[in-house]
C-alpha cells in the first residue's frame, strides 16, 4: 500500500511539471487566436465604419499586411519573454512584457509602412492595437486566475525543498504556505548539521543536511529549490550548486531575511559579480500627504451623493424596525493616536454595549478584534447591512471630515490600542480606512496576527496604486460576503 501511494505521489510530481510545461504553448495558442481574431474583426470595422474612408486599393493591401503585421506581433511577443514560465502567474513582469511588446510592434509598424511608403490602411492599424492589445492582457488576466485557482485546489503546483537554518526554513514556509496561489507545495527542508531535529518547528519534515542539496534535487521529483539563511557557507558554494543543477530542471530560489517589503521598495544591483539588495525606507509619510487628501475627499463625496439612496432606504429600515437610533458612534483611534467618534448604521440592539462584558466572558475573549458569526445583539435589518457592509457607508462622512481615509488599517478601539506593542502601534501612523488590505484578504475570517501582518505591510508599502487596487477588490469582497458577519 505505502509503494502505491508512493507511485501516485510521484506521478502527481511528474504530471503538475508537464502541466506547468504546456502553460507557455497555451498563453501561444490563445495569443494566436485573438491577434487573428483581432485582424478579422480590424478589416470588417474598417470597411464598415463611416469614419475610415479610402481607396480601393488599401483594402487590397490588407490582404499581404494583415499576416505580416499579426505575424510579427506574436513574434515580438516571443521575443520579449512573454511565454517564459517564470512570470506566468505572479507578478507584473508578464502584463509589462505584453504591452511592451505591443508597442513596439505598432511603433514598427508605423515607422516601416511610413519608409516603404506602404499605403497600410489607417483604420486597419488603429482597430488591430486598439482592440488586440486589451484582449491580450485581458487573456493573461483570464489565464492567471484560472492558474492560481487551480493552485488553491492542489493543482500545477511546484514540489519544493527549503534549505537552511530551521527558524528560517518556518518563516520561508509560512508565506508559501499562506500565499497558496504561488502554486509551491513543500515537501521537505534541508539544515545544517548542527541541527538534529527530525522536523521544523511548523511542522516541516527535515530529510538531511544542507551539503545533500544537490543529491535530493537530482531524484526528479523537486521542482525547486529555496535557498533560507544557513543554506549556503560561502559564495561558492552557491555558484557550485546552480552547476550542478544546470541541466534538472530546479529552479534555484535565494530567500533572504526579508518579509513584508514590497517589489517597488525592492532594488538589486549586481556590483562586482555580487548581487546587493537595496530596500528604500517605508512609505508611511507619502501616505498622509495632500494627493491622497485629495483623493479622499472627492472619492468621498462622489459615494456619498450616489449613495444617497441607499442612505435614506437603510435610514428607514432601522428606525422602523425598533424605534431606536439610526447612527451607532463609536470612540475609535485614528492617525497618532488621535480618537474620533466613527460613525455607522446601527445595526444591534440599542444595549449592545452593555451586553458586550457577557459575551466577552462566554467567548473567552481576552485581546483583539472580537467578532463573532451569530451575534445575539444583530437586528433583522442588521443582518443585511452588515452582510454587504452597508452599515459602514456613513463613515464615508468621517473620510470627508478627515479622521478616515477610503484606504487604510482598520481603525482600532482605544481597548484594542492599549494592548498594542511598539510594532503594532505603525498601524496609527496613517489615517484609518474604511476599507483595507484585511477586508479584501478575508475581513472577519482573519487571525488577529495576519490582520495586524496586513496593515503593517500596508503602511511600510503604501502607493496611490495599491489604494486602487484594494478599492477595485473590496466590490468583489462585500459582494461575496466572504467574512462578513
Amino acid at each position: 500500500m505505502a509503494l502505491m501511494i508512493e507511485a501516485r505521489r510521484r506521478l502527481l510530481a511528474r504530471s503538475h511539471r508537464g502541466t506547468l510545461m504546456a502553460l507557455p504553448w497555451i498563453a501561444l495558442l490563445v495569443d494566436t487566436l485573438t491577434i487573428s481574431g483581432t485582424g478579422v474583426l480590424a478589416t470588417l470595422g474598417r470597411q464598415s465604419l463611416p469614419i475610415f474612408t479610402g481607396s480601393p486599393d488599401v483594402a487590397d493591401h490588407l490582404v499581404v499586411a494583415g499576416p505580416v503585421v499579426l505575424l510579427a506581433w506574436l513574434l515580438m511577443l516571443g521575443a520579449f519573454g512573454s511565454y517564459s514560465t517564470r512570470d506566468l502567474g505572479a507578478g507584473t513582469q508578464e502584463y509589462s512584457r505584453v504591452l511592451h511588446a505591443s508597442l513596439l510592434t505598432a511603433g514598427l509598424t508605423g515607422v516601416g509602412c511610413y519608409i516603404t511608403k506602404f499605403e497600410l490602411s489607417r483604420g486597419f492599424f488603429v482597430l488591430t492595437f486598439s482592440i488586440g492589445l486589451p484582449l491580450l492582457v485581458l487573456n493573461r488576466f483570464l489565464l492567471r486566475r484560472a492558474l492560481q485557482s487551480g493552485r488553491r485546489r492542489g493543482h500545477f503546483l511546484q514540489r519544493v525543498l527549503i534549505s537552511g537554518r530551521p527558524e528560517h526554513i518556518d518563516e520561508v514556509g509560512r508565506v508559501l504556505q499562506r500565499e497558496r496561489w504561488l502554486g509551491y507545495e513543500i515537501v521537505g527542508a534541508l539544515t545544517p548539521p548542527v541541527h538534529l531535529d527530525e522536523e521544523t518547528g511548523t511542522g516541516i519534515p527535515v530529510f538531511g543536511n544542507t551539503d545533500d542539496l544537490v543529491k535530493y534535487c537530482t531524484t526528479g521529483e523537486i521542482d525547486a529549490v529555496f535557498l533560507a539563511d544557513g543554506a549556503l557557507t560561502s559564495s561558492g558554494q552557491m555558484r557550485q550548486i546552480v552547476w550542478d543543477l544546470e541541466h534538472e530542471g530546479v529552479q534555484v530560489v535565494v530567500a533572504p531575511s526579508i518579509a513584508n517589503v514590497s517589489r517597488e521598495r525592492v532594488r538589486i544591483r549586481p556590483v562586482g559579480g555580487l548581487p546587493l539588495v537595496h530596500i528604500d525606507p517605508p512609505s508611511a509619510a507619502r501616505a498622509t500627504r495632500w494627493g491622497k487628501r485629495i483623493f479622499d475627499m472627492v472619492g468621498s463625496l462622489v459615494l456619498i451623493v450616489l449613495g444617497a439612496p441607499v442612505f435614506l432606504y437603510a435610514a428607514l429600515a432601522i428606525k422602523l424596525h425598533d424605534g431606536g437610533p439610526i447612527l451607532f458612534r463609536q470612540t475609535r483611534i485614528g492617525q497618532n493616536g488621535r480618537d474620533f467618534p466613527c460613525l455607522k448604521f446601527r445595526s444591534m440592539v440599542p444595549d449592545a454595549e452593555s451586553r458586550l462584558r457577557a459575551l466577552h466572558e462566554d467567548n473567552g475573549y481576552t485581546t483583539g478584534l472580537f467578532k463573532m458569526k451569530e451575534d445575539p445583539r444583530i437586528t433583522r435589518p442588521g443582518r443585511w447591512l452588515r452582510r454587504y457592509s452597508l452599515d459602514e457607508l456613513p463613515q464615508l462622512f468621517n473620510v470627508l471630515y478627515g479622521d478616515m481615509s477610503l484606504v487604510g488599517p482598520r481603525p482600532p478601539l482605544p481597548s484594542e490600542v492599549a494592548h498594542y506593542t511598539s510594532d503594532t502601534r505603525r498601524r496609527l501612523r496613517v489615517r484609518p480606512g474604511m476599507t483595507g488590505l484585511w477586508q479584501v484578504s478575508g475581513r472577519s475570517d482573519l487571525s488577529w496576527a495576519e490582520a495586524v501582518r496586513l496593515d503593517l505591510y500596508y503602511v511600510d508599502n503604501w502607493s496611490m496604486l495599491q489604494d486602487l487596487n484594494i478599492l477595485a477588490k473590496t466590490l468583489g469582497a462585500v459582494m461575496g460576503s466572504r467574512g462578513a458577519y
